[in-house]
């Protein structure tokens, strides 16, 4: 059995099965190696790539890489943007008052290619489209829970170019369901957590005085 310190292990970045064979991806010291069971407690390391990471603390946004569809926060803060930079098309979330990349835990998926992007008022809602199961699917990610839901399950026609409403409410997106692009709107529900500042929320509530 070969083990690796857990200090020396900095980022991990997949896991799959795929019969008694486990795959595990994972990055030590600026490499990205690739760990294999085979279920008869044998572990075998091989040396797979170096992609880029992204740079920590104040850099500009443009780069020598692809970067695409941007979408801007509500306040004007945050820019979510597809970009190769990670060595894969990923979405970004970049800080443009502190000129620093936001990091977004769960959102990009080695199995799956996320773009399309589009932000609530504060970036906290960010609703995408992910393509993983040979089709696009319209996903949200929240970045309080860092968590992940999807949102067209069940839909039989294909999606594209899905927007958020400032306070995260409601989602629109095209679908092609019937033949020709069409637009679908959907409503979180009145019991989401709004992504609306604070001011704003005691203005508009209805018990408030006029």
């Amino acid at each position: 059995m070969f083990l690796i310190p857990p200090e020396k292990v900095t980022f991990w970045f997949c896991f799959y099965a795929l019969g008694r064979a486990r795959f595990v991806l994972f990055r030590q010291t600026g490499s990205l190696w690739l760990r294999l069971g085979l279920g008869l407690g044998s572990v075998f390391l091989v040396n797979a790539c170096t992609p880029t990471s992204l740079p920590v603390g104040p850099v500009s946004l443009n780069s020598r890489y692809t970067d695409e569809q941007p979408a801007l926060s509500g306040d004007g803060r945050f820019l979510a943007l597809v970009s190769n930079r990670s060595g894969s098309r990923n979405i970004l979330l970049y800080d443009l008052q502190r000129q620093q990349f936001v990091t977004i835990p769960r959102l990009n998926r080695p199995d799956a290619i996320a773009e399309s992007p589009s932000l609530s008022y504060t970036g906290r809602y960010i609703v995408y489209l992910a393509s993983d199961r040979n089709r696009p699917e319209v996903e949200l990610y929240d970045r309080i829970t860092q968590q992940t839901q999807l949102l067209t399950v069940g839909y039989r026609g294909w999606v594209r170019n899905p927007s958020i409403s400032l306070d995260g409410r409601y989602i629109a997106f095209e679908t092609g369901l019937r033949g020709q692009w069409d637009i679908e709107v959907i409503d979180r529900g009145p019991n989401v957590e709004l992504d609306i500042p604070d001011a704003r929320r005691i203005r508009s509530s209805p018990n408030s005085p006029s």
